[in-house]
C-alpha cells in the first residue's frame, strides 16, 4: 500500500525516536493489526526505561537551543511541516484509515486538520503577545511576557491518531517548547509516519535532535511521563479514567496537565427545528468514526411534539447506512478499533435493555465477507430515559439514545445532567431558545453549537470541555498559553526606589 513508504520499514521497529535518530531499546514487541481486515500491518519495539530516560535527556538538551530561536523562525519551520503534510496527505490519510478504521474521507480530513493547525501556528508565531500595565509608582514600567515551559509530553488516543498530536506539537514548537509524544498503542504506526515526515523537515533546517521525539509503548510509558519532573506539562487525551490517573500523578509533583477526556454529547431538537437538518446532524454525529469520537452524539433530546417524526426519519436514515471497508468511499461506517471495543458495545446494549430501553434499530456484530476482523457493528438507536445509568456513561461505539422533553428548561437540564461536559448542540429556528442555550443558564459544556451537530470542531476555536472532560483547551484561540509560562516584569528607570502601596521604608 502507498502508505508503507511513510513507515520506512527498514527502521520502523524503534522504541524511541528523536527528530533525527533512533534510540536503541530492549523493550517488548508491539504488533499493530488493522481493524479493517484483521491483518498485521507492522510491529514496533516499545521503549524500555533506559531508552526512555535517554530520550528525555536528549529532549531537555534540545530545549536549551530551540528556545533561543526567534518565534517567527520556529514558525517558518512549522510552515514547512505543513507543506510536507500537504505532500503526504493522501498516504498518511490512508494509513490513518487503515490502522484506526475511520472512513478514508475522515482520515484525509484528519490530515487536513494537521495542515490547518500548521497554518494557524505560523501566524501565531508572530502574535505571542503580552500585556503592558500602568505602574502605581512613578518612573516605572510594567509588562507581561510569555516564555516556553520546556518539554511537553503528549499522550494521544487512537481515535484521532495524528490530529490531536499536531494540535499540541505545532503550538508547543512555535512557543519554544520541545515535544515527547506517546501515540496510542492501538495506532503506533501513524505516530511513526508523522515522526518520519517531521524528521525530513527538521534535518533540512538543522533543528536540534530532540525537538520532536516519539516513544512507543503501553500504559507504563504514560505513567513514566506523568511522574517525570523533567516534563513540566503533560497533555493527555483519552478516557476520564485515564485522565484522573494522569492528572493525579502530575499534580502530585506540582506539574501542569492539559486533559481532554470523555464526552457524553447531546443534541436538543426543538419543535421549531429544521427537522431534516437535525436528522443529518444527528446521523453524522452518532455514526461518524463509528461513534468513536469524543464529540460523537450519544443522546438526542427531542421535544415531544416532534419526537415520533424525528425517530421515523432517523430509523429510515440508519437503514441506508453502508458499513464496510473504510477505504471504500462508498461506505459510511467502518469498524470499531478492536474486539475489546466490540465487547463494550455489546455490554452497553445489554445494560440499556436491562434498564428498560427499547431498541428501534437493533445493534449486532456483523459477520460474513468483508467483516472477518470481527470489529464491524451495526449502529443502533434506543429509546431510553435520562436517568438510566448507561445513558450517564460514555460508550465509545455507535449507540444513540433518544430522550423526550416538554420545555426548553427541561431539555437543558437533561443535557447538563451527566458527568461529562465536552460538546453540545441545539437545533432550533427560535432565537430565544438558541440564546438561552448559549447563556449562563444554558449548556455547561466547553462547546455549545446552534444548528450544527456536536462533532466537527474547527481548529480556530479553543477545543475542550468541563467537568469530567478535564477542563483543558487545545488548538485555537489563546490555547497557546497552556504551553508557556507567564512572567510579570517591572522596570524602574528613575533615580528613586518607591515601594508599592505607598509603603515607607527609609534608611
Amino acid at each position: 500500500m502507498d502508505f508503507l513508504s511513510l513507515l520506512k520499514i527498514d527502521s520502523h521497529n524503534m522504541g524511541t525516536s528523536t527528530g533525527s535518530v533512533h534510540i536503541d531499546s530492549a523493550g517488548e514487541k508491539l504488533d499493530s493489526y488493522s481493524p479493517v481486515d484483521g491483518q498485521l500491518i507492522a510491529s514496533v519495539i516499545t521503549a524500555d526505561e533506559a531508552a526512555y530516560d535517554k530520550l528525555i535527556n536528549t529532549a531537555a538538551e534540545a530545549f536549551i537551543q530551540w528556545r533561543l530561536l526567534p518565534a517567527p523562525a520556529r514558525g517558518e519551520i512549522v510552515r514547512q511541516v505543513g507543506e510536507a503534510l500537504r505532500k503526504y496527505k493522501e498516504p498518511l490519510g490512508r494509513l490513518v484509515s487503515y490502522e484506526m478504521g475511520k472512513s478514508l474521507q475522515e482520515g484525509l480530513g484528519e490530515v487536513q486538520e494537521m495542515i490547518d493547525i500548521c497554518d494557524f501556528a505560523v501566524g501565531l508565531s508572530r502574535q505571542l503577545h503580552g500585556l503592558t500595565m500602568h505602574s502605581e509608582r512613578p518612573a516605572h514600567r510594567m509588562y507581561e511576557q510569555w516564555h516556553p515551559l520546556g518539554i511537553v509530553g503528549i499522550i494521544s488516543a487512537f481515535n484521532f491518531p495524528v490530529a490531536v498530536w499536531s494540535w499540541n506539537a505545532m503550538l508547543a514548537w512555535i512557543c519554544g517548547d520541545v515535544c515527547v509524544w506517546k501515540p496510542s498503542e492501538k495506532a503506533p504506526l501513524c505516530g511513526i509516519a508523522c515522526q518520519n515526515i517531521v524528521r525530513e523537515v527538521f534535518q533540512n533546517n538543522k533543528v536540534p535532535e530532540g525537538v520532536s521525539s516519539l516513544v512507543t509503548g503501553g500504559r507504563n510509558i504514560g505513567e513514566w511521563m506523568a511522574a517525570d519532573n523533567r516534563i513540566p506539562l503533560i497533555s493527555a487525551t483519552g478516557s476520564t479514567r485515564m485522565g484522573k490517573a494522569v492528572g493525579t500523578a502530575v499534580a502530585t509533583r506540582l506539574g501542569r496537565s492539559l486533559l481532554e477526556l470523555g464526552g457524553n454529547n447531546a443534541i436538543i431538537i426543538s419543535q421549531e427545528a429544521d427537522i431534516d437538518m437535525s436528522v443529518r446532524a444527528a446521523l453524522f454525529g452518532a455514526v461518524g468514526t463509528a461513534g468513536q469520537r469524543c464529540t460523537s452524539t450519544r443522546r438526542l433530546i427531542i421535544q415531544e411534539s416532534v419526537y415520533e417524526k424525528v425517530k421515523e426519519k432517523l430509523v429510515k436514515a440508519y437503514q441506508q447506512l453502508r458499513i464496510g471497508d473504510p477505504l471504500d468511499e462508498k461506505n459510511h461506517v467502518g469498524p470499531l478499533i478492536d474486539r475489546d471495543a466490540v465487547k463494550m458495545y455489546l455490554q452497553s446494549i445489554e445494560s440499556c435493555k436491562q434498564e428498560g430501553g427499547k431498541f428501534v434499530v437493533e445493534g449486532k456484530v456483523l459477520e460474513g465477507d468483508g467483516y472477518e476482523s470481527g470489529c464491524y457493528v451495526q449502529p443502533c438507536i434506543a429509546e431510553a430515559k435520562a436517568g438510566f445509568k448507561i445513558v450517564q456513561q460514555e460508550t465509545f461505539a455507535p449507540i444513540l439514545y433518544l430522550l423526550k422533553y416538554k420545555t426548553i428548561d427541561e431539555a437543558i437540564a437533561i443535557q447538563n445532567a451527566v458527568p461529562q461536559g465536552l460538546s453540545s448542540s441545539i437545533m432550533t429556528l427560535n432565537l430565544r431558545e438558541a440564546e438561552q442555550f448559549l447563556s449562563t443558564a444554558g449548556s455547561d459544556c466547553g462547546i455549545a453549537n446552534v444548528n450544527i451537530g456536536t462533532s466537527g470542531a474547527e481548529i480556530g476555536g479553543a477545543f475542550g470541555g468541563e467537568k469530567e472532560t478535564g477542563g483543558g483547551r487545545e488548538s485555537g484561540s489563546d490555547a497557546w498559553k497552556a504551553y508557556m509560562r507567564r512572567q510579570t516584569n517591572t522596570i524602574n528607570y528613575g533615580s528613586n526606589l518607591p515601594l508599592a502601596q505607598g509603603i515607607q521604608f527609609g534608611i
